[in-house]
């Protein structure tokens, strides 16, 4: 279960990359815009304000966060990436954060890439941190003995959820598009008690909160808690510093 206000901490934080992403879009009057997972609908409004004349269709997978985004006046649908079409008019796809958690989403992005019209817009944004110390100690815990049968059936996301900027700028020129493809590491400033597990709570520990019970989800916060806060030492300026790997492109069929 997604929280959309936990979500939403941090919130001018994890639209950074965002905004980088859809900067790169050339657009200039596009017919229909598109965000696959759209979340809370807090970003998906920019979309709206950025080309109001467009078709604003947007859609999650999170009926909490579909809820959200409908409160915000947007049209939002409960939707699997897996199982979208773009429509004939479809001018601009942007997916911010969304294709970490599908596997072997290459071949989606192929599809998509050859179903969208001459000159769409293919926007793409997704972590890569995933051998950061905030996730490799949340699977080294939920790996433990003491959690490992609870957690049995858990997906945590391992490096090679992503691929590289390199190669994703491959695949989707040998789809025939063209492509602007980086990374950026954001150093951020976070601050108050726990601050790397306030942030990934939001995020990458998801699936184990749906996983456990309250009591247990406390009682693993409580023990992820001290490994967080000793590989991501506080400064006496009372700010903790969180390296936030991201990788983007843009590609134009």
């Amino acid at each position: 279960m997604w929280d959309p206000e936990k979500y939403l901490d941090y919130a001018d934080l994890r639209a950074r990359p965002f905004y980088d992403l859809v900067s790169r879009i050339g657009a200039a009057s596009p017919r229909r815009v598109v965000d696959l997972g759209c979340g809370p609908g807090n970003l998906t409004l920019s979309l709206r304000e950025r080309w109001p004349g467009a078709t604003l269709e947007c859609g999650d997978s999170s009926p909490e966060m579909v809820t959200a985004a409908r409160a915000r006046g947007l049209d939002a649908s409960l939707l699997d990436v897996r199982d979208w079409t773009p429509a004939p008019d479809t001018d601009v796809v942007v997916s911010n954060a969304v294709l970490q958690w599908v596997p072997d989403h290459d071949a989606l992005l192929r599809r998509w890439a050859s179903s969208l019209p001459s000159g769409a817009y293919l926007a793409v944004q997704v972590p890569g941190n995933f051998t950061a110390p905030s996730h490799a100690l949340t699977r080294e815990l939920a790996a433990s003995p003491a959690w490992s049968s609870r957690l049995a059936d858990v997906v945590l996301r391992e490096d090679d959820a992503v691929s590289s900027p390199l190669e994703y700028a491959n695949l989707l020129a040998d789809a025939g598009c063209g492509v602007d493809a980086w990374e950026t590491t954001y150093v951020q400033p976070l601050r108050g008690p726990s601050p790397v597990l306030e942030w990934i709570t939001g995020t990458a520990l998801r699936p184990i909160r749906a996983a456990l019970p309250d009591a247990e989800w406390e009682q693993f916060r409580a023990e992820l808690a001290p490994r967080l806060a000793s590989a991501y030492p506080t400064r006496a300026d009372g700010t903790t510093w969180f390296e936030f790997r991201r990788v983007f492109f843009v590609a134009q069929v």
